[in-house]
């Protein structure tokens, strides 16, 4: 295996993963183990680059971030303070819990985001697992997305983000035995997870389950 490597931007996955949010992995292409490093792309203008999330949730890694707007414009919003960027900002996060998300204002728009926990040893943020196995639950290939979101688990044990998406996975697939302990470990973990699983059409083959958390 070469000790060095060049990729394109184009090369990489496109993941959406919401709101006109493309996710491009460019960590797990380049299989990188020391920091964690990601592109992000807009489908259209008017819609999110980054999506707004602070990095003190279960799914988060606990992250200080660095993003750098790479081509385009886009108007980021750190802390409810708004930031026009244009390409060659670096917009720095030092806070994990502070509030952040950024919308296109240019076709095209390429964010870059750089981060890792201040005094720890790089680990792959639990989210990383679920976002990875999208394009396989939207073609409901269901044994590839749960082996996806369980490898995540491997390296979270317990984590309620990853449980709660494992759950939703399952109960998709059939696995209502399955997806019913999951959920019930995530909600133990993280009972604001009860309120979304009510609502949440994923679960829907399992809500009227005596057992389901309701």
């Amino acid at each position: 295996m070469a000790g060095w490597e060049v990729v394109q931007l184009d090369e990489l996955d496109s993941i959406p993963v919401g709101e006109g949010l493309v996710w491009h992995p460019v960590r797990r292409r380049l299989g990188i183990e020391s920091f964690g490093i990601n592109a992000y792309t807009s489908q259209r203008v008017g819609e999110q680059v980054v999506e707004d999330h602070d990095e003190s949730g279960s799914g988060a890694g606990g992250h200080e971030e660095l993003y750098v707007v790479v081509r385009g414009l886009a108007r980021f919003t750190v802390d409810g303070t708004p930031l026009q960027a244009p390409a060659g900002t670096f917009v720095y996060v030092r806070d994990p819990a502070l509030r952040r998300g950024a919308i296109a204002e240019q076709a095209g728009t390429v964010v870059l985001a750089i981060g890792g926990e201040p005094g720890r040893a790089y680990q792959v943020s639990p989210w990383e697992s679920y976002f990875a196995a999208f394009p396989a639950l939207r073609a409901e290939r269901w044994d590839e997305a749960i082996a996806t979101i369980q490898s995540g688990l491997r390296e979270h044990p317990g984590n309620p983000a990853i449980l709660y998406n494992l759950a939703a996975a399952e109960s998709r697939a059939g696995r209502s035995k399955e997806a019913l302990a999951h959920l019930r470990e995530s909600v133990a973990a993280k009972p604001e997870y009860r309120e979304s699983a009510r609502t949440d059409p994923d679960f829907d083959a399992i809500r009227s389950d005596e057992r389901f958390p309701g």
